[in-house]
């Protein structure tokens, strides 16, 4: 799935929301490490369930096919300060659930990045809900 480019001016920064692309894979791969050895907020410390640029490469190519699942990163000046993944479930008795991940570098925390990471989630499950039940 996939949503076109926003520009976001927030407290005097401005970044853009886009879908991540295969050429995103190895900044992805570092700043996970960096994100996750920041905060005590998340499932992992650093340098665990590492993700290789090949790995990212293939979420990102599985997620831009995919139905139920987006990746979305936030990106300031070219690098990118953060991230958000929505995965839906593929089983016929769960698709109603899904997992869903936001990371943001310490020193973009405070701009609202992560409130827009997950309204634009939420506003693709909203999406994906209301296409679904059309269908169903």
């Amino acid at each position: 799935m996939l949503i076109n480019n926003k520009l976001i001016q927030h407290k005097g920064l401005d970044w853009v929301l886009r879908c991540a692309n295969k050429e995103d894979a190895a900044q992805l791969t570092n700043l996970r490490l960096k994100i996750d050895g920041e905060t005590e907020n998340l499932d992992r410390e650093s340098g665990e369930g590492f993700l290789s640029k090949e790995d990212f490469q293939k979420i990102i190519n599985e997620d831009s096919i995919a139905e139920r699942n987006i990746f979305l990163v936030a990106e300031v000046e070219g690098k990118i300060v953060g991230f958000a993944r929505i995965q839906g479930n593929t089983l016929s008795r769960f698709k109603h659930k899904a997992e869903f991940g936001i990371c943001i570098l310490k020193d973009y925390w405070g701009y609202g990045i992560g409130s827009v990471l997950l309204e634009n989630i939420l506003m693709w499950a909203d999406y994906y809900t209301e296409k679904s039940l059309k269908f169903s």
